[in-house]
This record gives C-alpha cells, sequence and structure tokens, in this order.
C-alpha cells in the first residue's frame, strides 16, 4: 500500500485535537489541497481516497448540519464546505465495502446539503440589507452547484436527490431567485439522468409537476414562465408517458399555456410544448373539455395550496413536540432534585438527631460520674420531674392548637359577626349626626342660681389652693443656679466631646494601620513606595479622605427610593449607618 499524504494525515491530526468550534475553518485547508493536484490524474484519486480513509469527508458532512450563526466563519464556511464536499466525492472510486458509500454516505451528504441550503434560503427571505441578501443568494447557489456536481459525478443519486423532502420544500417557495435557482438544479436532474422521473415514486412525481403547473398559473413572471416551460418541455420529450400525465391530470395546461405566456419571449419552447401536447389530445374537444380543463387548474392551485400549507406546519409541530419533551425532561430533572434533597434533608435530620441523644446521654454520663452518689437518686428524681413537665407541656401545646383549629370557624363567624355589629354602629353614629335639631327645641342655658353656685366652687377650691408666692431675691437667685449649672453642663460636654474625639481618632488610626498591615506585601516585594506608605502619616489619612469623600459622593447619587425617612435630615448630613456599611470603621473629621 501506498503511504497517506502527509497533508492529509496532518490535517486529520489537527482535526481530531481541535475543538469543536474550530473543525470547520480547519478543514478549508482541503480545498488548498485539492487545487494542487490535477483534476482526474492518479494523484488527486489519491489525495480523495487518503481525504475519505481518515474520515475527513465525514466530519465535512456533520458540519453541515451545524447552526453556523454561532460558529465562526459563519455561512460563507459552510458553502465552501459543501463544495469541498462535492469535491471529495465525485472522481472516488471506493473499493471497500462500496455499499457504504452509495446507499448511506452519498445520500446523507445529499441530505445535509439540502438543509443548509434550506437554512440559506430562509434567511435571505428574511433579510432585509441588500448586501446581506446578496451574499445569502451567492452562498445559496454554492451550495446547489456542489449538489448539481455531486450527482453529475454519481448518477445514481439524482433519484436521490428528487424524492429528499428537502428539495421539494426548496422547490415550493414564492421567491423569484431561489425558485429559478432551485427549477436549474432540476432542469440539471433531468439532464443527467432523463429518466429519473420514472424511478421515482408517484406522490413525489406529482408534487414536482404541480409545483410546476402552479407557477405558471399563479405569477406572471416571464423568467419564471420560461424556467417552467422548458422543464415541462424537457420532461415531454424524454418520456411520452408523462406527456399523457400532462393532459389528463391537467386538462387546462394547453389553454393556461396558450392564452397567458404566449409573446413573453420563449414563445419557440412554448409552441413545441403546445405541440406535444395536442399529439395526445384528442381531435374533438367540447364543453365538457373545458370544464375538465378549469377543474384542472382548480385541482393544481388546491394541491399546491394544501401542500404549502402542510410544510408550513412542519417546523411548528416539531417546535412544539421539541417543547413538550424538554418540558417533560426538566420536569422530570426537578422531580429527581426534589426527591434526592428530600433523602438528604431526611438523612442529615436523622443524624441531627443521633448526634443529640448521643451528647445528651454522654452529659447524663459525665452529671452521674460527678453527682455524689447519695444525690443520684434525687437528681434521677428532678430528672423525671422536668421530663413530666416538658412533656405536660407539649401535650398541652398539641391540645390547645388542636383546640383552636377546631374552633377557627367559630372565631371566624365571631369576628365577622364583630366587624358587622361594628359596621352597623359606624352607620347609626352617622345617620345620628346628620340628624338636624327641631327648631322648636333650643338649647338650655345656665340659671342665675346656677350661676352663682358654680362661682361659689372656684372660690372655695382657690382657697384651698393658693398659689405660691416668691420673692424678687429667691427669683435672682434660683436664676444664677441655673445659670452656673448650665455652665457647668456645657463645659463638662465639651470636654466629653473632645475626648471621644480623640478616642475615635486613635481608633480609626488604630485600624488604619490594622489594614495597611494586612494589605502589606511580603517583604521580598516591598518597594519603596511601600515604605513611605508606613513612614508618613499623610498618606493614609489622604486615602482615608478620599474613601469619604467617594461615600458621601455614592450618597448624594443615590436613587430616591433609597433615601425614603431622611426628607427631614439636613442636606450635609449623611446617616451613620450608611457610612458604617460602606466603610466601616471610617473616621470623618469634626463629627461622631
Amino acid at each position: 500500500l501506498a503511504a497517506a499524504d502527509p497533508r492529509v494525515l496532518a490535517l486529520a491530526a489537527q482535526v481530531t485535537e481541535s475543538r469543536e468550534q474550530d473543525v470547520p475553518l480547519l478543514l478549508l485547508k482541503l480545498k488548498g489541497i485539492l487545487n494542487r493536484a490535477s483534476l482526474g490524474c492518479e494523484e488527486s484519486q489519491k489525495i480523495k481516497q487518503d481525504i475519505y480513509n481518515y474520515d475527513l469527508t465525514k466530519y465535512c458532512m456533520l458540519v453541515l448540519r451545524q447552526d453556523h450563526s454561532r460558529l465562526r466563519g459563519g455561512w460563507a464556511t459552510a458553502a465552501q464546505l459543501a463544495e469541498i464536499l462535492s469535491h471529495c466525492c465525485v472522481g472516488l472510486e471506493v473499493k471497500e465495502d462500496p455499499e457504504e458509500f452509495y446507499k448511506k454516505f452519498l445520500p446523507s451528504a445529499i441530505d445535509n446539503m439540502l438543509v443548509l441550503g434550506r437554512r440559506l434560503q430562509a434567511r435571505f427571505i428574511r433579510a432585509i440589507k441588500g448586501e446581506e441578501k446578496q451574499d445569502f443568494l451567492r452562498w445559496f447557489q454554492t451550495v446547489t452547484d456542489a449538489i448539481c456536481w455531486l450527482f453529475g459525478g454519481h448518477i445514481q443519486i439524482a433519484a436521490c436527490v428528487l424524492q429528499n423532502d428537502h428539495f421539494l420544500q426548496l422547490l415550493i417557495t414564492d421567491d423569484v431567485e431561489t425558485a429559478i435557482i432551485m427549477m436549474s438544479v432540476l432542469h440539471n436532474i433531468l439532464r443527467v439522468n432523463s429518466s429519473v422521473l420514472l424511478q421515482v415514486d408517484e406522490e413525489t412525481l406529482h408534487s414536482v409537476l404541480d409545483e410546476l403547473v402552479y407557477k405558471l398559473s399563479s405569477t406572471t413572471n416571464p423568467v419564471i414562465g420560461n424556467a417552467a416551460t422548458k422543464l415541462l418541455l424537457l420532461v415531454a420529450k424524454f418520456c411520452k408517458q408523462l406527456v399523457k400525465l400532462l393532459t389528463a391530470r391537467y386538462k387546462g395546461l394547453k389553454g393556461l399555456l396558450s392564452k397567458e405566456w404566449t409573446g413573453k419571449g420563449f414563445d419557440r419552447d412554448l409552441y413545441q410544448l403546445l405541440d406535444l401536447l395536442d399529439l395526445e389530445q384528442s381531435s374533438g374537444k367540447g364543453e365538457m373539455q373545458r370544464q375538465h380543463q378549469a377543474a384542472c387548474i382548480i385541482q393544481a392551485m388546491w394541491r399546491g395550496f394544501q401542500t404549502r400549507k402542510r410544510l408550513k406546519k412542519l417546523p411548528q409541530a416539531v417546535t412544539t413536540l421539541q417543547r413538550s419533551f424538554r418540558a417533560k425532561r426538566e420536569q422530570e430533572l426537578q422531580h429527581l432534585k426534589k426527591q434526592k434533597e428530600d433523602e438528604a434533608l431526611k438523612l442529615q435530620l436523622q443524624l441531627q438527631r443521633q448526634r443529640a441523644m448521643r451528647l445528651f446521654h454522654e452529659q447524663q454520663l459525665a452529671l452521674l460520674e460527678i453527682i455524689h452518689a447519695s444525690q443520684v437518686n434525687k437528681y434521677m428524681e428532678e430528672m423525671e420531674g422536668k421530663s413530666a413537665l416538658t412533656i405536660q407541656r407539649f401535650w398541652r401545646g398539641y391540645r390547645a392548637r388542636r383546640s383552636f383549629h377546631q374552633q377557627r370557624q367559630s372565631l371566624k363567624e365571631y369576628k365577622a359577626a364583630v366587624i358587622i355589629q361594628r359596621a352597623a354602629c359606624k352607620f347609626l353614629e352617622k345617620r345620628r349626626r346628620r340628624r338636624p335639631l327641631s327648631p322648636w327645641k333650643d338649647p338650655k342655658g345656665l340659671t342665675d342660681e346656677q350661676r352663682l353656685a358654680l362661682q361659689q366652687k372656684v372660690d372655695d377650691y382657690i382657697k384651698l389652693h393658693p398659689a405660691s408666692q416668691m420673692s424678687a431675691e429667691m427669683s435672682k437667685e434660683l436664676h444664677m443656679q441655673a445659670q452656673e449649672k448650665l455652665a457647668h453642663f456645657l463645659l463638662r460636654s465639651r470636654l466629653d466631646q473632645r475626648a471621644a474625639q480623640r478616642r475615635e481618632t486613635l481608633l480609626t488610626q488604630v485600624n488604619t494601620d490594622v489594614e495597611l498591615l494586612m494589605n502589606a506585601p511580603g517583604l521580598a516585594e516591598t518597594t519603596e513606595k511601600d515604605l513611605d506608605v508606613f513612614m508618613s502619616r499623610s498618606i493614609p489619612v489622604a486615602t482615608k479622605a478620599r474613601q469619604s469623600h467617594n461615600t458621601m459622593l455614592k450618597y448624594t447619587c443615590w436613587p430616591w427610593w433609597k433615601k425614603l425617612g431622611d426628607e427631614f435630615v439636613e442636606d450635609d448630613v449623611i446617616p451613620d449607618d450608611a457610612l458604617n456599611a460602606e466603610l466601616g470603621t471610617l473616621f470623618i473629621g469634626g463629627r461622631k
């Protein structure tokens, strides 16, 4: 056996050892390896054989299935990998297990390329910017060219392309540019293998022909009409059975072509198709034939509509299925997690109970060892009494709670009755207050006798409780005593304030020194700047002052909901709890 190409070996090793997101960019090196070898020579076949043997083609095929919007290189890398995969497969002759290559690998490669084409088509339709649309259209063209190149080298997979569901979904589109590209792919399939339509099943054949007839009946774009007419002409030329199918299934096709598409620039192909359809039709055409033609057009449009509707619902159904599956899986995981937590909690509680019982027994044994033998019985009687009290207390609490739960309904009824009574009393009180006084009932006043009796009571009270009188000398003496006490209090409070400030200053200095020592580097890493920090007293003070200033700035920038309750505090005063929460033991000069 000949030795493998060293470039392929090196690339295979890099792909094996690299991360998943770096694999697509590494696989692009295959393009340079393939371009150096001349097309069709033995060296090219040998390189393709080595690439297939080292599973680099399988890597390319698997990468096409990924979402390249999140990978390095993006969709341009995916389009280039599709082109590289098609070039690696064309001209490759697999001698070992060829059945796997032709029946499994090539259909999988076609399926992945079509999936990539669908993603590019969807992003091209959704794109808004002109440059972005042109890029997606160019990459879509590259992928379709790779598909054409692949089934051009392996004719047997043309039927596989036509029967793939993704191909039909790509063909069924309202976008003009991508529809033209897909019809060109179908034209290449028919040109490579003219009998491919007879090899596919009847449903696929009818779906393709329905879509072509639908495009002729639903659009007025001459480019779409020209492409669809050429495809129908190619189908009619290659197989006469399909001409019979066209005339029998679409009875109004000839009238549609002659009325709607005459004089649109492709009359030559149009007339050839009409001549082929005329050969299969009978000479007598009456009212029944026109009805059949109208029914044919309606059926084609309805089938196209139904197919589009069914294909549009497929992604939604898949999304719903995935969502329900993920929800169920998440629910199961949550249930398992909760079950494990409950088991762990039970085990922990059991261990705690065992530990508490063991500790209790150890304490009892220790106390029994300490207590004298003559006091053991007395101690045991005290412990029994305490235990009985504890049991009784818990039993009474349990009985009271049970009784309370049983009487809850009656308590609710009692509270409801109280609320109703209170509301009724308030209503009656308001009603009584609003009732006007009768005009014929004047308020009663005091008579002369009652007024004299009340005045006599006031005089008697004043005689029994005479007011205290103080001389001017006593008032001055009392004033001087109050002034002396006030001065003494002010002097003492000032001294106490200075002492408290000094204590806070010393505590702040100690805390600053401790913080500097804790944050100081090792002796091997000490610099002159670190020595200046410990030798100079101004640097720590400046640092603390800067921190205090930053704290005050932060407090002034707080939102309104953090300052609720401080509406009546002065603007230049900051709550001590805010400063302590921010700086701990920071000292602000001039205040406590």
